[in-house]
């Protein structure tokens, strides 16, 4: 081969070895306890975008839904650590970020939770979380005693109140403990009725309209959330006027909803997978917690089932739907 030649053939090759010699694009593993919620992954997206990162273009999202199973998380977790991605974010429930803790301890971990981090072990504190953790939160699990006060602000004459609790969730025994408090402190007796899944939640409700229960709340999850058609067709069915964790439920056409405003600290999470993907350390990042809370009531579907408002409720309400 003369020289011309072989010149020619490396010219040829160069570009093929430079993008050979391309690292790869990274890869955010996203884990989430229950099924695919649009609204909060276009939030995660547009975190990300803040920073620089547009999916397809410069990262790529493997996701794992457990749907409501939360006993496959931590093979989903394990799974995500074989494939060694850049960045594993556990959304939704806190037993999804916590699989994810248990599955590395050098893969970075970016919650976002309506729990307290502290309390469920997934940080030492909020302002230095230490090791590979870190995320946002806002307030959902630690606002059962107040939905359980407004509630009967909304039915006065309850006897009682049934509240459906997922006992797979971690976050549920501190929950259950508010809402025992709070229904005691009013005197309000409470009929308790687990369920995990779809038939389980079918049966609390026939339950509670059997038991004669004047009204429904919840421990927050995301099993409900999921679960959320299902759910406020149940009440429906039944009559039975019920106090949902997050506005999305209202939106939906369920009832009325205090919880905190999620969508916010979904964008938070995405600016931190961002920031550690650039280089900085979850350690060094502070736990970001959102306070701001919400107060949503559906007057159509109060009008639908027939159920009156009371005025001081209403005025105090951030949105009124219809």
């Amino acid at each position: 081969m003369n020289r011309r030649a072989f010149l020619a053939l490396i010219g040829a090759a160069t570009p093929f070895m430079s993008r050979a010699q391309q690292p790869a694009m990274p890869v955010i593993g996203l884990i989430s306890g229950t099924n695919r919620e649009p609204r909060f992954i276009d939030a995660i997206r547009q975190g990300l975008g803040e920073t620089g990162y547009v999916e397809g273009r410069n990262f790529i999202f493997e996701y794992r839904w457990a749907e409501g199973d939360f006993e496959r998380l931590p093979g989903m977790a394990q799974d995500l650590v074989r494939r060694q991605v850049s960045l594993i974010m556990g959304m939704q429930s806190a037993a999804a970020p916590r699989a994810a803790k248990a599955a590395t301890t050098t893969i970075p971990v970016v919650f976002c939770i309506g729990g307290d981090p502290v309390r469920l072990g997934l940080v030492a504190s909020l302002s230095r979380p230490g090791g590979n953790v870190t995320g946002t939160t806002f307030l959902v699990n630690t606002l059962g005693a107040k939905r359980v006060e407004l509630l009967r602000e909304l039915v006065p004459s309850g006897a009682v109140i049934g509240v459906l609790v997922n006992p797979k969730n971690p976050a549920a025994e501190s929950e259950m403990k508010d809402v025992y408090a709070a229904a005691q402190a009013l005197g309000q007796k409470t009929y308790v009725q687990n369920a995990s899944d779809e038939n389980g939640i079918d049966s609390a409700f026939a339950n509670f309209a059997q038991q004669r229960a004047n009204a429904v709340t919840f421990a927050a999850d995301a099993v409900y959330n999921s679960r959320r058609k299902q759910i406020i067709a149940l009440a429906a069915r039944h009559g039975l006027p019920t106090m949902y964790f997050y506005r999305a439920f209202v939106d939906d056409g369920g009832l009325i909803s205090y919880g905190g405003r999620d969508i916010d600290s979904y964008r938070r999470a995405g600016v931190y997978a961002g920031r550690i993907l650039k280089g900085e350390r979850p350690a060094d990042l502070p736990v970001q917690q959102s306070t701001a809370v919400e107060l949503v009531i559906n007057m159509k579907t109060a009008k639908g089932q027939r159920i009156t408002i009371p005025p001081a409720l209403l005025a105090r309400a951030d949105d009124v739907i219809g």
